[in-house]
């Protein structure tokens, strides 16, 4: 057998490095029966303690770690390094990796994984407060400065958070002052699951205080409602998506650093312009006057501008062609002088049949480029009409293949449910 760089875990079952699974299995079957609370009735709250916070988190972890070949392999070959980098500590292993080798897991790994860390590292950080706020495309052009309300939880100012009076405040007998409750379920003969749980007695606080000494004010609640009015700087060039944030300005609870209140933009749709980016997009619809002789038109911008948009006459403007104005699109954020482009998508509308006499017709075509020429149609060729459609509706051909689609689908036709012939 090769060397192990390290027999913590081993120590900890009480094993040799060489022992098989059957050995450990009965050594940690042994532990287990040694140090369940049923065996120990009379023991006072220390050893208890003791038993459920480290003994026993203790064993079941070297037991996982050395059962399992992968993390097995880690440990033997590179000790506690292999589990540390290899992932070998899982959720909530933090304090074992810290009381058996020293520091913790996610200390190790520069807090990845892990939330809810104070900023200073010191007290424990609530959560942060997120809120949706809607802004239109002008504000986000502009900037904008806003008032928005929130109601958030302070810390009693009667009670200081204390919840009642001085020495008022007891340590939760039913989970001995630490919110969670710990279950020891036996799954088999000398195999037991430890399980947490919320204690409903201080619904997770680890305190309770007696009906006669709570805070008139707070009633032990600790916290009241409270309404904050918050001044919201929408700044040029922001996005759909960016966050606001006011530092510490989240629910405060006793002995947690209040989290943040992060306000996330929400852009609401424009009629007249679509972003994308620093770029802005439009839609124009110009006749065919304009598409072919040229044009001047006014575009109202997003901040009340006028834009005098010009094109020469002679440059022809095709149906859904895009030009484009340099510099009168989005402003960047926080470098609000420099801007994208403005998009213009032109839509030519066509006059109606039979607007124009056939006599001008003529003279129209005369001045209109030349017909392309004509191809030679044999005299066997058949003669259809084109005529107008719905491009929306299918017509009568249309219809009769899918009603032809759906009784196959019905039918468990040729084409199995729901199967359509392609179309070239």
């Amino acid at each position: 057998m090769a060397n192990v760089v390290d027999t913590k875990l081993y120590d900890i079952l009480g094993v040799s490095p060489s022992a098989s699974e059957n050995e450990l299995k009965k050594a940690y079957r042994k532990l287990a029966k040694e140090y369940h609370p049923d065996k120990n009735p009379d023991a006072g709250d220390k050893v208890r303690d003791r038993w459920l916070y480290t003994h026993f988190k203790e064993i079941s972890f070297a037991y996982e770690v050395l059962t399992n070949p992968e993390k097995k392999e880690l440990y033997d070959r590179y000790g506690e390094q292999g589990l540390r980098e290899g992932g070998g500590g899982g959720a909530g292993m933090d304090d074992i990796f810290s009381h058996i080798f020293g520091g913790g897991l996610f200390g190790f790994m520069g807090g990845q994984g892990r939330g809810g860390g104070g900023r200073n590292g010191g007290r424990r950080r609530g959560e942060d407060m997120v809120h949706p706020l809607k802004v239109s495309l002008e504000d986000l052009y502009n900037g904008k400065t806003t008032k928005l309300q929130l109601s958030k939880n302070v810390l009693c100012a009667s009670c200081n958070g204390a919840g009642g009076k001085a020495g008022a405040v007891q340590k939760c007998v039913a989970c001995r002052g630490r919110g969670m409750r710990i279950m020891i379920r036996q799954l088999a003969p000398g195999m037991v699951q430890q399980m947490q749980s919320v204690c409903t007695d201080c619904n997770g606080e680890g305190e309770v205080i007696s009906e006669k000494d709570r805070c008139k004010k707070c009633e032990g609640r600790k916290v009241n409602k409270e309404t904050k009015l918050l001044e919201v700087h929408v700044d040029k060039g922001m996005k759909h998506g960016q966050k606001i944030s006011f530092t510490g300005e989240a629910d405060q609870a006793p002995g947690t650093e209040p989290g943040d209140i992060l306000l996330v933009l929400q852009e609401k749709e424009h009629e007249g312009f679509r972003r994308d980016g620093h770029d802005l997009h439009m839609t124009q619809r110009i006749g065919l006057v304009e598409a072919l002789c040229g044009f001047q038109l006014a575009v109202t911008h997003l901040d009340g501008r006028q834009l005098a948009v010009k094109y020469p006459p002679g440059k022809v403007i095709e149906p859904g062609c895009i030009r484009v104005v340099k510099g009168e699109g989005m402003p960047q954020y926080r470098n609000p002088f420099e801007k994208g482009d403005l998009f213009i998508k032109f839509d030519v509308q066509f006059p109606e049949n039979n607007w124009i006499s056939p006599e001008k017709l003529s003279e129209l075509e005369d001045l209109l480029p030349g017909r392309a020429e004509v191809p030679v149609i044999s005299s066997e060729a058949e003669e259809v009409d084109l005529q107008d459609c719905e491009v929306r509706g299918q017509g009568s051909a249309g219809a009769r293949r899918e009603a032809y689609n759906d009784s196959s689908d019905e039918e468990g036709g040729p084409h199995g449910p729901g199967v359509q012939c392609a179309h070239q």
